[in-house]
């Protein structure tokens, strides 16, 4: 079963998933995404899964990036935060 295939029936299979999210570029990728919907998987495939990664399991933030942050823009390099930004000093 290709990966795209396990992703789908992964999503149809499992009881708490109530939708599958896809985002295919080019109809070769929807009709494989769309020929992998009707496939079902077991509970054993399941369990097997579910001790790769248990249930509960946060494996990342959803919003990092592979890119380094941008770099400030040269207006605000040398930005200070004012006074109503600074916290109180005791």
């Amino acid at each position: 079963m290709s990966f795209t295939h396990l992703a789908m029936a992964f999503d149809t299979s499992h009881p708490d998933v109530t939708s599958a999210i896809i985002g295919p570029r080019a109809m070769e990728q929807l009709d494989d995404l769309i020929e992998g919907a009707p496939r079902v998987l077991d509970d054993d495939v399941l369990d097997r899964i579910y001790a790769i990664i248990p249930p509960g399991t946060e494996i990342g933030p959803l919003d990092v990036s592979c890119a380094p942050p941008p770099s400030p823009s040269p207006a605000c390099a040398d930005a200070r935060p004012t006074s109503a930004q600074r916290p109180e000093q005791p």
